[in-house]
């Protein structure tokens, strides 16, 4: 049973830890080396230790590299005493060239062993097994036994010793997995923030966002999901640091093989990246099969492709351009959407010159010059951008050669006439104005006077009934046909007021007019 719960927990470790079996019994084999030396080891011995899982038994070996005799020199101190002073000097060059010799010349007891000392025990053997005699440089051992069962103290000690070397041993297994992934884009998951910079979890490590490899327009909470580009992974006492970017050019060029086949597949190339992080990129592409239009593969049907990138990186605009050979070409497509008209290009200075229609300048200049900008990056070419000159101009009229002192005159008549008509327009209006006033003056009169008029017939209609009066039946029947018939009149009265009111207000909006 204890076998089986060894080997179980050797490979739950490994799965934890993503580990090897080699790595987790080596750390093993070192925890009992440093236990024994605890124990029953001498300092001059070199601990190895071989544990089988399987059987849970371990060998203990002393293991020494084989080097030659090292002869001691004779002591030269009488000599020294009868010298004279002038000799000193020499003396100490001599010293000192000795004591270099015997710096080289020594050798360590602890894991070495002179080829003497190896004829006269014959346990030691060599690891080798084909070979059939111990030669110079050869490593060799000698079996040890153990005396009795490890101490309270031997047994924490190798524990120390498994979690630390487990530790080391994640911590190189996680730098090497990370050191073949720099320059590619992964997965993460926003830990935290301390100040400026970002945690990202990678499930096995944690990445560094610094502020200056962030996007300044995006911005980052915990637990949202991002994909990153490693720029670099460096070894630390407390593990490996990873270095990510969001800002980087290749992100596009990663993100571009993750979302697009053609590109992934080596179709489709993307030859150039000029990028101003969080708000405009150029990219070039490029293919060599005329049947596959590489900018229609990069933006997909309906935009679909380049819109997932666009939406990854936060909304940052892409243009995407057909790459040449032709430096011409090249520079007149960098500047899209602008259309060149003519374009001229300076090999030794390495720029080139512009000519675009007045319309077309600001496209090409872009927004506080980033679309030439972004073009020269892309491009490697200076770029001047120039208004196109036309060669048809505008014809001016020509005017009459005349006379100084006549053409004043005729200037002077000019505005003269001018003054007349303003006058003669005024004074229509303000005629155009007394005739409505008039008129709205003059109806009112009209009005009062019909109300004066009916109001008197109203009199003398009521004082004719008063004396002659007639029978009941007779009063009330003509009472009545009266009534009736001032209502008609009041009825037309007022059809014809409103009538008059309408027609003045035309008038006075066609007068406006």
């Amino acid at each position: 049973m204890a076998e089986l719960t060894i080997m179980a927990a050797i490979e739950q470790i490994c799965q934890e830890k993503k580990l090897s079996q080699e790595q987790v019994l080596g750390a093993i084999e070192m925890a009992l080396a440093s236990a024994y030396r605890r124990d029953f080891g001498n300092k001059l011995q070199n601990i190895v230790v071989e544990f089988d899982p399987k059987t849970g038994k371990m060998k203990v070996f002393d293991e020494k590299t084989v080097v030659e005799d090292l002869p001691e020199e004779p002591s030269s101190a009488s000599d020294e005493a009868t010298e004279g002073k002038e000799e000193e000097p020499k003396k100490q060059e001599e010293a000192e060239k000795g004591e270099d010799e015997e710096e080289k010349r020594r050798f360590n007891p602890k894991l070495e062993i002179q080829i003497s000392e190896v004829g006269k025990d014959s346990t030691w053997y060599n690891t080798d097994p084909k070979a059939k005699k111990i030669k110079m440089e050869d490593v060799i051992r000698q079996e040890l036994e153990i005396p009795a069962e490890f101490g309270r103290i031997a047994a924490q000690t190798a524990k120390q010793v498994i979690i630390q070397r487990l530790r080391e041993a994640e911590r190189e297994t996680i730098f090497e997995r990370y050191q073949t992934q720099v320059e590619t884009v992964i997965n993460g998951v926003i830990q935290r923030k301390e100040g400026r910079t970002v945690f990202i979890d990678l499930s096995d490590a944690t990445a560094v966002l610094p502020y200056f490899e962030q996007v300044p327009s995006e911005k980052y909470y915990t637990d949202q999901k991002i994909k990153v580009y490693i720029l670099a992974v460096n070894k630390t006492p407390k593990g490996p640091e990873i270095i990510v970017s969001r800002r980087h050019p290749d992100i596009l060029k990663d993100l571009f093989a993750l979302e697009i086949p053609e590109v992934a597949n080596g179709v489709v190339e993307i030859k150039a990246i000029a990028r101003e992080a969080g708000a405009r990129s150029k990219v070039a592409v490029w293919t060599k099969e005329e049947s596959i239009d590489p900018i229609g593969a990069a933006i997909g049907q309906r935009g679909v492709r380049i819109q997932t990138i666009i939406n990854e990186i936060g909304g940052e605009k892409i243009d995407i351009i057909e790459y040449s050979d032709d430096p011409e070409k090249f520079i007149a497509n960098s500047l899209a959407p602008a259309k060149a008209s003519s374009l001229k290009i300076y090999k030794k200075e390495k720029s080139a010159v512009v000519k675009l229609k007045k319309n077309q300048l600001s496209l090409a200049i872009g927004k506080a010059g980033q679309n030439v900008r972004l073009a020269s990056q892309l491009t490697g070419w200076k770029i001047e951008i120039k208004e196109e000159k036309t060669k048809d101009k505008e014809e001016t009229p020509k005017e009459s050669k005349l006379p100084t002192g006549q053409a004043k005159k005729e200037e002077t008549k000019e505005k003269i006439e001018k003054k007349k008509d303003k006058e003669t327009t005024k004074k229509k209006k303000k005629e155009d104005e007394k005739e409505k006033t008039d008129t709205k003056k003059s109806t009112k009169k009209e009005t009062k006077e019909k109300e004066k008029t009916e109001s008197a017939s109203a009199a003398s209609s009521a004082e004719v009934t008063l004396a002659s009066p007639k029978p009941s039946a007779e009063r009330g029947s003509a009472t009545k046909a009266e009534k009736a018939a001032a209502n008609k009149k009041k009825k037309k009265d007022k059809e014809k007021d409103k009538e008059k009111e309408k027609e003045e207000k035309d008038e006075e909006k066609s007068s406006k007019s």
